[in-house]
């Protein structure tokens, strides 16, 4: 892979003296010539040009418009200055010649899109995603479209090159690890009856459907440091109750998808805040405006147009409340009130196959605490461990005589949510998941063998069936980081942020770059990966543009942190529309709910408070922004929302087949 990027300005050299110039490019390619790779800048002018090769920045000699590429290497070549964007496969032959094929830069949005198109037509999750990744490698390869041995060599490196980077990642195999501990865990917590004692513990506060529909969203507020903790304990934990009082699957997995990223994106002190901070601390570092502002006060400051967020947490309350639903979510209750049937399948012989019977064994206690504890042990694990490894990790840059968590905090800047939110941004989230996932599992094994609930043999086996009920969902992500990996190596992210963001105006440049967010974040399957992509283009790009527009400097800030704002919040609406996403699969793994049904039934609410936020982004710096401004229209957005579940919403009944729900 190379990848090449060009400064602003090219020094031209004469024989008397050398010159700064801007770079005027005609056009941008790639010829070879004996043997030799050539950028052709599309000029006749001499003299040098900066340039980034594969991330490290060099100058090129230019002549007559041409420059020779040092060190190519077999596979893409991926060349950008300003605007243009041009991308190439290189080749070696057998006889030491080099082949140059050009690939449209469009065709990067063929491999997200097929998984897309395929998963939604034929229902069918992990075939769409292998056919994505296979397509992703033929473009990537060079396209030979007459060679039967290119097939097959791009359907076999797609098994051992991208899916087995996939498995070889630390951060994924973090993940993979966490979810089959979690998952083993939840397993015996079942089987010993804790998870029907919590049920029933919780029955004087769950009664009907919509306060166990708010117990739920309750819990998913309460565990806002992870995402992926908040999904798998709450999905999990409240599944039997959800199925008590017949509420959807589809229903289940919607509050625990929409909780969770929106709660992790925008709270103080969570997993995200690190690489949120990262990302905003870099964009921002080299503009004049902000270097009095430290990335957390640009991060707290843009918190008042995080509309999409916040509108996503007050949706699921208009909804749980008004007791309506539309859409494929209002069949989906309706068939499970009316059926009992909570699961898409229509019959219980077409349920989920991989679903296993968790209800407790027959000498089981029924003790709340028998579950209750494990899962504190997890949640408290992981806060104690982003601490560890966040004290441990700031430690590098201070000067201590001795090595505490008193003398860290004591010797570090800022006030208390400044350095509450470095500590725990600074921490490594994988390592705390794996730690508590582990110390759940141990503590739920030690809780059933010394209560003589069930044997250490049992209980162990009923840990690996546990994981076993993982499997399905972890081979979609696999496939799904697999095909992300794709995307990257085309740079589809790159191609649509620069198609898209070609004309911009200040007062609507928050909802280009908000739909420039969520359609990378919807291709791409990944929020952290687009934020990672546009912050850097977006944040320097908003000030550029104020200030050619003239833009005094505290309507400039304003838009600044409605960008920073806007690229967070559509960043997970993206996230929540795309069934290739790693968040919305594990949502449907921890509530056992078919993956394609809770991302049909999720996509007409996540797109409803969509538009509602682009709205109230847009009018929000129209009106000059600030926080009463902001305030005021996400009052009136919410009460938006609040009409359109009144008006669009059907009731779903309370009462079926002499069975009263509300008891």
């Amino acid at each position: 892979m190379l990848c090449i990027g060009q400064t602003d300005t090219t020094h031209y050299s004469t024989s008397n003296e050398t010159i700064d110039a801007k770079v005027h490019l005609n056009e941008l390619s790639l010829q070879l010539n004996n043997e030799s790779i050539y950028l052709n800048v599309g000029n006749k002018q001499n003299g040098e040009l900066d340039v980034y090769i594969n991330g490290d920045p060099q100058t090129l000699e230019i002549k007559n418009g041409i420059s020779k590429i040092p060190n190519q290497k077999e596979g893409l070549l991926f060349i950008t200055s300003g605007k243009q964007q041009v991308l190439y496969h290189t080749n070696t032959t057998k006889k030491a010649k080099i082949q140059l094929k050009k690939i449209p830069l469009w065709m990067s949005l063929v491999p997200p899109l097929i998984a897309i198109i395929l998963a939604l037509i034929f229902k069918e999750v992990i075939i769409s995603l292998f056919i994505g990744i296979f397509s992703g490698v033929f473009i990537i390869g060079g396209m030979q479209w007459t060679s039967l041995s290119f097939y097959i060599k791009s359907l076999l490196t797609a098994v051992d090159t991208y899916v087995v980077k996939a498995l070889s990642d630390s951060g994924h195999l973090s993940i993979i690890l966490f979810s089959l501990l979690i998952g083993g865990m939840v397993a015996i917590i079942s089987k010993n009856g804790g998870m029907l004692g919590i049920v029933k513990k919780m029955s004087k506060y769950a009664k009907d459907p919509v306060s166990t529909q708010c117990i739920t969203w309750i819990l998913g507020v309460l565990i806002f440091f992870d995402d992926y903790a908040n999904t798998l304990i709450v999905g999990n934990t409240m599944r039997s109750a959800t199925d008590r009082f017949r509420i959807s699957r589809e229903k289940l997995a919607y509050i625990v998808d929409s909780t969770a990223a929106p709660v992790a994106a925008v709270a103080f002190i969570t997993t995200w805040i690190g690489a949120e901070l990262a990302y905003i601390g870099d964009a921002s570092a080299s503009i004049e405006l902000l270097k009095d502002q430290t990335p957390y006060s640009l991060f707290l400051s843009s918190l008042k147009y995080s509309f999409y967020p916040f509108l996503t947490l007050a949706f699921i309350l208009f909804i749980i409340f008004q007791r309506k639903d539309f859409g494929p979510m209002h069949k989906a209750e309706v068939r499970a009130r009316t059926t009992g049937q909570v699961s898409p399948a229509q019959t219980e012989e077409e349920d989920e196959p991989d679903m296993e019977d968790l209800s407790p064994v027959k000498k089981s206690k029924l003790i709340w605490w028998h579950a209750a504890i494990p899962i504190l042990i997890v949640i408290l694990s992981t806060v104690l461990g982003l601490f560890s490894t966040g004290f441990n990790s700031l430690t590098e840059g201070l000067s201590l005589d001795q090595y505490s968590w008193s003398s860290v905090w004591a010797a570090m800047e800022g006030g208390f949510l400044t350095k509450l939110g470095n500590v725990i941004g600074s921490g490594d989230s994988y390592a705390a998941l794996i730690w508590a996932s582990f110390l759940g599992v141990l503590s739920a094994l030690i809780i059933t063998v010394s209560s003589r609930t069930m044997k250490l043999m049992d209980s162990m086996h009923w840990m690996v069936t546990g994981f076993k009920t993982m499997l399905p969902a972890i081979i979609i992500l696999v496939l799904a980081w697999a095909l992300a990996a794709t995307t990257q190596h085309l740079h589809t992210a790159d191609y649509l942020s620069n198609t898209l963001g070609e004309h911009l105006n200040p007062y609507v440049l928050p909802a280009i770059i908000f739909l420039l967010a969520a359609f990378i974040s919807f291709s791409t399957g990944s929020s952290w990966s687009t934020m990672a992509i546009l912050y850097p283009i977006a944040i320097p790009t908003a000030y550029a543009v104020c200030l050619a527009n003239g833009m005094d400097s505290d309507l400039t800030m304003e838009i600044i942190l409605c960008v920073i704002s806007t690229v967070l919040g559509a960043s997970v609406l993206g996230d929540h529309c795309s069934p290739i996403s790693d968040t919305t699969i594990l949502s449907s793994l921890a509530t056992d709910c078919n993956h394609l049904d809770h991302v049909k039934t999720q996509l007409p609410y996540a797109l409803t408070v969509g538009i509602v936020s682009l709205v109230g982004i847009s009018f929000s710096i129209i009106l000059g922004g600030g926080w009463l401004i902001s305030l005021i229209l996400l009052v009136i957005s919410g009460i938006i929302l609040f009409f359109v579940v009144k008006w669009l919403g059907k009731e779903v009944p309370t009462t079926v087949n002499s069975i009263d729900l509300t008891t």
